[in-house]
């Protein structure tokens, strides 16, 4: 069931999942918790302060090895819970029959 109208399913977790956020430089990482995910935002709880982290835009580390991520941007704080939207990329193309490669001409 689609929730607020955004009509993206949201998959909540009812204990949590252990992820961290990073900035894009990788200057600073903070653990957190994976409350809710949809294709387009998720809700974290964060441990640790976030004050005066720049969080315009940084990365959602699914992975303890890194290998799987996205890009992000803070839209909402409520105390220890954030609210985050993931970000595309401006020239990043669909997956075609090809898995993404590009073919040789």
């Amino acid at each position: 069931m689609a929730e607020d109208g955004k009509g993206a399913e949201r998959v909540t977790f009812s204990r949590g999942y252990d992820v961290c956020i990073m900035a894009i430089d990788g200057t600073w990482r903070r653990d957190c918790k994976l409350n809710a995910i949809s294709d387009t935002d998720a809700i974290l709880t964060v441990e640790g302060s976030i004050q005066g982290l720049n969080l315009k835009e940084f990365f959602l580390l699914l992975s303890s090895t890194g290998l799987a991520y996205r890009r992000c941007e803070l839209v909402r704080v409520n105390g220890a819970e954030m609210d985050i939207q993931f970000l595309r990329g401006k020239n990043r193309k669909k997956r075609g029959a090809s898995g993404g490669r590009d073919e040789a001409a």
